[in-house]
């Protein structure tokens, strides 16, 4: 088995959550503006109807991926959910832009259902690609070339709103809509062309077993056990504890109920992860729309925001790990809320767009990646003894929710209060979180340092 990456392959393997990440990038600040300006919806049935993603990704998701855990073909197991969900993704979203110059709402909320149906169909088997074709001590180093490939297809669309959105309320949103579906089917169709899911599949698994013979799997890799790797750990187990035994003690391990006072900080955690979720996500979702109505900006000038808070994230995630390691996870996250809380109150008062407001974007970036290194991994430090998996599900469950539900609460705020509820929202959810934070007194430890700088980037958003 080898010990080093390869990169050409994930990046490979990479390019379809960059084609994935294109297109939310796109759908989050696009749609909305769509369905307000063309077809005159108000700003609470806008946020019922960008809510639908979440709804529909609470239940396809899990649906799909498993699913695809059990289907095998000539082309994989997960392939084909790619292949066929981008196709109708880009044959259904080319839709979307007629219906709004036809100005048909009945079309064009088939086509965005049709849409999101077709992402949600290979969303879940993109992502588990790259495990299933890459080794266990690698996985972590793999995941950070993911996640940068993600935050590529973002930065792209970003820059193509820029510059293909014109400007007055109906703008001809084609020209964006087709640069989207272009870079979707060519990425997805160099995946194809380059990886041979099946083969490399049965080289992977042929590899691993002969290394598990050789070892009696009581060897990792160059010597070094990398903290996380539950496949390896559970391999070592087995070759050493009777089956029935190595069942008895998951099963006993899965009904574990986490002590009293561990539970309380689970329950703060949660909290705390439902209400930076839900200011966060009320920013990103109404501030295409906030900047025509308040800062006065026009076309997709309003991009440079969300780039420049992007670009600061990536940036940041190296000096993060670092502070993360000496003061610890929790006081890390605190400050990430703190400084997006100072932003969202320093944005109450701006009345039109200033370039310091891209300094406070990127702040905002910062934070946000502040709280997303260490969140999920504090989640996963106080479910030890429990179920892991059970907690990873309940994470995304409370994340999701508050995206589902902010949207149509800041919505309804927007439409019968005023525009400038935005931010005052944003800071007093934010705040929130901050106090429900303090209430957390376990799964708060120091990260070791990354065996590689590439490590930085392995983030569970």
């Amino acid at each position: 088995m080898t010990s080093k990456l390869n990169y050409k392959r994930t990046f490979f393997i990479g390019l379809a959550f960059l084609s994935i990440s294109a297109f939310w990038q796109m759908y989050d600040n696009i749609i909305p503006l769509m369905l307000q300006n063309t077809f005159g919806l108000g700003e609470t049935v806008t946020g019922v109807l960008m809510a639908m993603d979440n709804v529909l990704a609470l239940v396809l998701l899990p649906v799909f991926g498993a699913l695809s855990d059990r289907v095998d073909t000539q082309l994989g197991k997960r392939t084909p959910f790619i292949l066929g969900g981008t196709v109708l993704a880009v044959i259904f979203m080319m839709l979307l832009p007629l219906a709004d110059k036809k100005q048909s709402l009945v079309l064009f909320v088939a086509a965005l259902f049709a849409t999101l149906l077709a992402m949600g169909l290979y969303r879940s088997p993109a992502v588990a690609l790259m495990p299933d074709l890459t080794p266990n001590h690698l996985r972590s180093r793999a995941n950070a070339v993911i996640n940068l490939m993600g935050a590529v297809g973002g930065v792209y669309a970003l820059i193509m709103i820029k510059l293909l959105v014109g400007a007055g309320d109906r703008p001809d949103y084609a020209p964006l809509f087709v640069s989207i579906v272009a870079l979707m089917a060519i990425a997805v169709g160099v995946l194809m062309i380059t990886i041979r899911e099946r083969k490399l599949r049965r080289e992977l698994l042929a590899a691993e077993g002969g290394k598990q013979e050789a070892g009696s799997g009581s060897e990792v890799e160059g010597g070094k056990q990398e903290a996380g790797s539950g496949s390896e750990v559970e391999g070592r187990m087995q070759a050493s504890v009777p089956a029935a035994e190595t069942e008895e003690a998951r099963q006993q391990s899965a009904k574990a109920m986490l002590p009293r006072e561990v539970k309380r900080s689970m329950i703060f955690m949660l909290a705390s992860i439902f209400l930076w979720f839900t200011a966060y996500n009320a920013v990103t979702t109404a501030f295409s729309r906030y900047t025509r109505v308040v800062w006065k900006m026009e076309g997709g000038s309003f991009a440079n925001c969300l780039m420049v808070a992007t670009v600061a994230a990536i940036i940041s995630y190296i000096p993060i790990g670092s502070i993360s390691a000496r003061f610890g996870r929790k006081k890390t996250i605190m400050g990430g809320v703190l400084v997006m809380a100072a932003c969202y109150l320093g944005a109450i008062f701006v009345g039109q767009y200033h370039p310091a407001v891209n300094i406070a974007f990127a702040l905002i970036g910062v934070g946000w990646a502040a709280i997303n290194v260490n969140s999920y991994p504090m989640i996963v430090a106080m479910s030890q003894g429990g179920d892991i998996g059970k907690f990873t599900g309940t994470y995304y469950t409370f994340s999701m929710a508050a995206q589902i539900v902010t949207p149509i609460l800041s919505g309804f705020l927007l439409e019968n209060v005023s525009y400038k509820t935005l931010f005052p929202y944003a800071l007093v959810f934010s705040l929130a979180a901050f106090l429900t934070m303090t209430q957390v007194r376990h799964g708060d430890v120091r990260p070791e340092k990354k065996a590689s700088v590439l490590e930085n980037f392995d983030v569970d958003d």
